[in-house]
Order: C-alpha cells, then sequence, then structure tokens
C-alpha cells in the first residue's frame, strides 16, 4: 500500500472501478491492518499478514485459534 494509499482510496470511489485490493506489502499484520483501516471500502488480500505467528509446532487448537485471530483482525480492519 506504501505511499500511494491515499490515492488507492480515491480510485475505488470512481464509478468505472469495481473493486481495488490491497496487498500486505511485506508489513506485519499491525501494520497492515492500520493501514487497510484508513481506506473504507477496500479489499485485502493479505496472506503474509494472515499466516504471521502461525507455526507447525502448534496444537491444532492452537493453530485455529492463531487463525482465527488473524482473520478477525483483517476482516474487522476491511469491515472499518
Amino acid at each position: 500500500m506504501g505511499n500511494s494509499i491515499m490515492t488507492s482510496c480515491f480510485v475505488y470511489r470512481d464509478p468505472r472501478v469495481l473493486r481495488v485490493v490491497a496487498l500486505s506489502g511485506g508489513y506485519d499484520r499491525a501494520t497492515s491492518t492500520s493501514r487497510l483501516q484508513r481506506c473504507a471500502g477496500m479489499s485485502a488480500s493479505f496472506s503474509r499478514a494472515l499466516t504471521e505467528g502461525l507455526s507447525v509446532q502448534m496444537s491444532d487448537a492452537e493453530f485455529e485459534s492463531a487463525l482465527g485471530a488473524s482473520v478477525n483482525s483483517i476482516f474487522k480492519a476491511a469491515a472499518a
């Protein structure tokens, strides 16, 4: 999202634009979701931020809990 975040916020308001998708750009989840919240109505594709903190050593319950928390934080940022 970098320095073009404000440009992206205005582009998606153009009636010819159906959807703008933001990428996490390698930022951690906290930074990615913070930047996403600045631009209401934008969709997100945060593969790196989504998997942050997940580990093969986690139990199924820990993994599901961590993944659920990640999904929720990204969803809340996109819905803001």
